[in-house]
């Protein structure tokens, strides 16, 4: 029962070319649509269509999920946490 401790294991996301985590998958709407308002800070995200939006989100440099693995719930839900962001900084 000496002073035999063991340290917590950690691990570490890759990190992509500007320092950020590249772990954003297609159910992080919030934070996708946070990192999309911070791209196109003047894009109203209900002008986007689904097709455009999908290939947005897949072009994210901390995007990490399956391309394919999109669906309309997922986008929609993108786009109103995008919309939600957009509308906080731009509607007085």
């Amino acid at each position: 029962m000496g002073g035999d401790t063991v340290a917590p294991k950690t691990f570490m996301l890759p990190l992509n070319e500007n320092g950020k985590m590249t772990d954003l998958h297609w159910n992080d709407a919030d934070d996708i649509g946070i990192e999309l308002y911070e791209k196109f800070p003047e894009t109203d995200p209900l002008t986007v269509r689904f097709t455009e939006l999908r290939k947005m989100v897949v072009e994210l440099a901390s995007f990490g999920d399956d391309a394919q693995a999109s669906n309309e719930g997922k986008l929609e839900a993108i786009q109103m946490a995008w919309y939600e962001e957009w509308k906080e900084n731009n509607v007085k």
